[in-house]
């Protein structure tokens, strides 16, 4: 998988970029954890969900936020890392702009930013959201939440507690013209360790491919 690296708003982002042969095959982002907790792009939900896209026949793009391995600047609070997932967007539609799908998939703090990412760019078809933790960070700037999506989370987990996860998901369900799916692997924590890896990965695939037969927002 080739390593890429490209610009961002504050200098090099580092990440790795995966492309289809066919030439207007779907795109994915992938956005990782917490850069102050040892979140980077190699995280283990991280690459499996890259591969999981891959698999299915997306060009993937996983990077590492400002700061993170080689990513020149600093953390900037989500922020500055907001800005950096749109510059990543940025790449990977320019090397691909015959794409008809896109798509953004984040893991816990990547999630939030993912959402946001979400409500900026319009041609976002769907979102994979693992993890968000909706107890630390204000998911309100989802109204209306433009696109549909999954969110899946783990009923074990600690760090986002699943009630916090199903307020989100609830005043999701509010909104119109959008579909939110939830899923919850039973007895996965925060970061789906083991067997609840492959029911996780499995779960965002079976959406993803229902979701790109359906061909809808």
């Amino acid at each position: 998988m080739p390593e890429v690296i490209f610009p961002g708003p504050e200098g090099r982002l580092e990440g790795r970029y995966h492309p289809q042969k066919e030439r207007d095959a779907p795109i994915a982002i992938v956005l990782h954890p917490h850069p102050q907790f040892g979140g980077t792009m190699n995280n283990k939900v991280v690459y499996n969900l890259h591969y999981a896209f891959y698999n299915m026949g997306f060009t993937v793009l996983r990077f590492n936020f400002r700061g993170v391995g080689r990513s020149q600047g600093e953390y900037d609070q989500g922020v500055g890392e907001l800005s950096d997932a749109a510059s990543a967007l940025d790449y990977l539609q320019s090397m691909n702009s015959n794409s008809k799908h896109c798509w953004v998939a984040g893991f816990s703090f990547g999630a939030w930013i993912g959402m946001q990412l979400l409500m900026r760019r319009p041609e976002i078809t769907g979102f994979i959201s693992v993890a968000p933790p909706a107890n630390m960070y204000d998911f309100s700037f989802l109204a209306p939440c433009p696109s549909s999506g999954l969110i899946i989370n783990g009923t074990a987990d600690r760090v986002a507690p699943p009630a916090d996860t199903l307020n989100l998901v609830n005043k999701l369900h509010e909104q119109k013209g959008i579909t939110i799916t939830h899923n919850e692997v039973e007895g996965a924590d925060h970061f789906f360790q083991e067997q609840h890896m492959d029911t996780m990965i499995g779960d965002v695939s079976d959406y993803v491919k229902r979701r790109l037969t359906e061909n809808t927002r």
